[in-house]
Order: C-alpha cells, then sequence, then structure tokens
C-alpha cells in the first residue's frame, strides 16, 4: 500500500472535544479544549493542554483548579461557541445559554447540561511550546442519572458524544466491540480472534479449491 511521508504534526484524532470550567474572583468561563486526555488510572489523572495566550490559561495557572464537561451532540454548538469567542469580552456561560452549577471540590463550576463534569485540581504545569500542559488529579465524577441503567452502569452513548477531527465535530458510530472481546470465548469455545482467522483459512482453501476446479476445466476444455 502506498503512503505519502507528511511533515510532523498532530495527527492523532479523533479526540474527545470537552468544555473545560473555570472561575477567579467570582467570575466563571468555559474554554473548549480537544488537546485533553487520560494520564494515570492510580491516582485517577487528567491532561488538558492550553495557549497561554487564552484568557483561561491564566485562570487556572493561578486558581490550579478546573472541571472538565463532556459534550454531546446538543452541546455541539455551545462547545463550538466557547471555543471561538473570549471570556475577555463576554459571559460565556450567558452567551451559550449554559447553567453554571455548584462542584463539591472546587470552585470551578459544573456545566449542568453536560452528561459528566469531571473536578480536577491541577498538580503540575509542563512548559511544551504552543501550549503549555495541566496534569491535574481527578477528585470527583458527577454524572447524570439520566443516563444510568437500573445495573448502575453509566450508558454514556445514549448522551451521543461529540468528537473533534481535523477542524470538525462528529458524533460517535455503531458500536464495533467491547474491551477484551476478541479474546472472550464465544459459542463453540472460539474467541471472535479464532474464528475469524478459521473463517479467513476457510476461505483461502475455497479459493484454492475453485483455483483447482477452474484449472482443471482448462486443461479438459475443447476450443
Amino acid at each position: 500500500m502506498q503512503k505519502e511521508l507528511w511533515k510532523a504534526g498532530n495527527m492523532l484524532y479523533p479526540l474527545p472535544a470537552v468544555m473545560v470550567s473555570c472561575s477567579e474572583n467570582g467570575k466563571n468561563n468555559i474554554i473548549t479544549v480537544a488537546w485533553t486526555g487520560t494520564v494515570c488510572t492510580n491516582p485517577p489523572m487528567l491532561s488538558i493542554s492550553v495557549r497561554p495566550e487564552r484568557f483561561s490559561h491564566g485562570m487556572i495557572e493561578r486558581t490550579g483548579e478546573f472541571v472538565v464537561n463532556l459534550t454531546t451532540k446538543g452541546l455541539v454548538r455551545a462547545c463550538d461557541f466557547c471555543g471561538v469567542r473570549s471570556g475577555r469580552d463576554i459571559d460565556k456561560f450567558k452567551e451559550a445559554g449554559l447553567t453554571a452549577c455548584r462542584a463539591d471540590f472546587v470552585e470551578a463550576p459544573l456545566i449542568a447540561e453536560s452528561p459528566v463534569n469531571i473536578e480536577c485540581r491541577v498538580k503540575q504545569i509542563l512548559r511544551l511550546g504552543s501550549h503549555d500542559m495541566f496534569l491535574a488529579e481527578v477528585l470527583g465524577v458527577h454524572v447524570s442519572g439520566r443516563y444510568i441503567n437500573e445495573k448502575r452502569k453509566l450508558e454514556l452513548a445514549k448522551a451521543e458524544p461529540v468528537v473533534y477531527s481535523h477542524g470538525e465535530y462528529y458524533g460517535l458510530g455503531e458500536l464495533l466491540g467491547s474491551f477484551g472481546y476478541s479474546v472472550k470465548k464465544q459459542a463453540g469455545g472460539r474467541t471472535d480472534y479464532e474464528k475469524k482467522c478459521c473463517a479467513d483459512r476457510d476461505a483461502g482453501s475455497g479459493k484454492k479449491h475453485r483455483r483447482r476446479r477452474a484449472g482443471q476445466a482448462d486443461r479438459f476444455s475443447v476450443s
């Protein structure tokens, strides 16, 4: 397969598009972030990367706190708005029609309309270049009850989460599998991976059989 070599760049897509809320001296703000990710399980930690010139950068750096609010299909317009307007000039909660709710561990507010809110406290700031990375410990997670089923499992897919890729927002597609499904024993005692290998082998055998029959037909045919 032929491939082109491109110059080094950020090509790790898609990414979750999240709204990060922060607060300082009673002023709330929201910044849209795509450069975010999980970095540690124990203690639970995540990261966000923000350009130093962004208004929220200074607020987060000085307070050492923020909330990551997951974005849904219904929130994608507000998410985009909060990424292209500056909190220096407007009240983003008001202009985007979002509701600020009190958090349990930090002064930064939760976005009530978000299905999941993650309270964070900054542990370290890495100066990387165009962006500073805020490494933060997760202090608490708020989950909307409408997405928790009778078995207490979070069904986030029902919230229609959104991802970001090359300047565009996308909804998530169909479920393709769950973690570990490739090695989980299915009917007949085979894993999905083993079943696929057998299917591929059987398909290959079928092709060889058809080729042999075609060769015999050619050998015995009369033109």
